[in-house]
């Protein structure tokens, strides 16, 4: 990860005293607020800040699905992370599929990497995101199983699992929200359970993701 999220990844937390530099985008060099946009660097896999006119560039009129998003992986560099979060209530998805999926953890995501040209899904963990050892047809099934998360854009956007004591529910959430997710476990875990601090921070996190998908307090919580 770059500048941008090296905020979430590191495992301290950043110094109390004195007054931090103002984050800057990483194309123009402009400052930005600590709420600003992210692209994806295709060519690295990383994730840019970016101001919002630099942004702007690499947003498509259109945005194109999965398939066509890979046929131009090898023209485009960036790629803008949209701020869109979908609730899918309705995703089919039960506690023995979930079972069949086997993650280790109650959360997972999974998106199409173009430059691969399959989905790959991913967990948080201690030392960060820890890729899922099933197979990418496995996911690719996953992904078809809603007209939704079917024609998910390439790199982005990323189909969000959580299981919860209510059951599975299901958002598609920008790729940065995700990764934001993996700094939180990886800078908050503590011992074999992760502690009262780190799942705090992940109800908290969880608590934002049904915010800004419109979902009612209270609902899917777990």
């Amino acid at each position: 990860m770059t500048a941008g999220l090296r905020r979430y990844l590191t495992a301290s937390a950043p110094p109390a005293t004195g007054q931090a530099a103002p984050e800057r985008c990483e194309l123009c060099a402009a400052a930005i607020p600590a709420d600003h946009d992210h692209l994806v660097d295709l060519s690295s896999r990383s994730l840019p800040c970016a101001c919002r006119p630099c942004y702007l560039l690499f947003v498509p009129a259109d945005p194109p699905p999965g398939p066509v998003a890979r046929e131009e992986a090898g023209v485009r560099r960036f790629a803008a992370v949209p701020r869109e979060h979908v609730p899918l209530p309705d995703f089919p998805l039960s506690d023995l599929d979930w079972a069949a999926l086997d993650v280790p953890v109650r959360l997972t995501f999974v998106f199409v990497n173009s430059a691969l040209g399959q989905p790959v899904a991913l967990y948080p963990s201690p030392a960060g995101a820890t890729e899922s050892q099933l197979p990418p047809e496995v996911w690719a099934k996953v992904l078809a199983r809603h007209p939704y998360t079917a024609q998910l854009p390439a790199d982005v956007l990323a189909l969000l699992l959580h299981r919860g004591p209510d059951g599975p529910e299901a958002y598609v959430v920008p790729v940065d929200v995700c990764y934001r997710l993996v700094g939180l476990v990886r800078r908050h875990w503590r011992g074999f359970d992760g502690g009262p601090e780190a799942w705090a921070a992940i109800e908290g996190w969880l608590a934002q993701v049904r915010e800004n998908a419109g979902v009612p307090v209270g609902a899917g919580h777990g």
